[in-house]
């Protein structure tokens, strides 16, 4: 009987936060040939986002922000995503990891 309070709990907690993510706005990055588009994604500030970020690139690309304390490698032809918690207004640095001489952009919270 306790294993099965704790598998419904634990069911309504998953539930409740897929609920959530789904309110949560979406933002899309691309990432080919060493560079990323777009070079400035604009997302609210406070508020919790997602980032969607497809690599379309023949070899792999690596999504990096030292300042956000996020990493995420993609395969050629991968898409992933990202949850931020809310940002304060500003402006954020990310690169790819792979490409860091053309593969420079930032995500602005306004």
């Amino acid at each position: 009987m306790k294993h099965a309070l704790h598998s419904a709990a634990l069911a309504l907690l998953l539930a409740a936060g897929c609920a959530f993510a789904d309110d949560m706005p979406t933002f899309k990055v691309l990432m080919k040939n060493g560079h990323i588009i777009p070079e400035a994604v604009e997302v609210p500030a406070n508020t919790r986002f997602r980032l969607e970020v497809k690599n379309e690139g023949p070899g792999a690309a690596e999504f990096e922000s030292l300042e956000l304390k996020k990493e995420l490698v993609l395969a050629p032809g991968v898409t992933r995503t990202m949850v931020f918690f809310p940002l304060k207004p500003g402006s954020y640095k990310f690169f790819d990891d792979f490409h860091p001489e053309t593969g420079q952009a930032r995500i602005v919270a306004k």
